[in-house]
């Protein structure tokens, strides 16, 4: 009798430390998908920013880039994009899974990107 009564305590026990769990857990997810960034989520992504931005040479000595920098697209409040950094002090921005150009500083790269009604000219 004692025995099931220590089973089943600790079995309670379980199931109170995985409810918590779960519910930080799910609070965190709801946060990034109603944009707040300061979930649990965005603080490491941010860290990871911060280390990959620290990192601002090319492994190539001749190469322009400066840095590349993967970083939460807040604007498009969804995904990823990776931002080229040149010696010029020029940039390039590429959507993270398409690898489509999406911003620049460039005069010759505007005619590729979308007008502000998201249509090519």
């Amino acid at each position: 009798m004692k025995r099931s009564v220590l089973i089943l305590g600790i079995v309670a026990a379980i199931l109170i430390v995985g409810g918590a769990f779960a519910f930080i857990f799910m609070d965190n997810i709801a946060n990034i998908a109603d944009g707040d960034d300061s979930g649990t989520f965005h603080k490491i992504a941010d860290k990871v920013d911060n280390a990959t931005s620290s990192d601002s040479s090319s492994s190539d000595g001749d190469s322009d880039i400066v840095s590349e920098v993967v970083k939460f697209n807040y604007q498009n409040g969804e995904g990823y994009y990776r931002e080229v950094t040149y010696k010029d002090g020029g940039f390039r921005q590429f959507d993270n899974v398409t690898g489509e150009l999406i911003g620049s500083s460039y005069d010759e790269d505007q005619e590729k990107l979308g007008n502000i009604d998201g249509n090519l000219e």
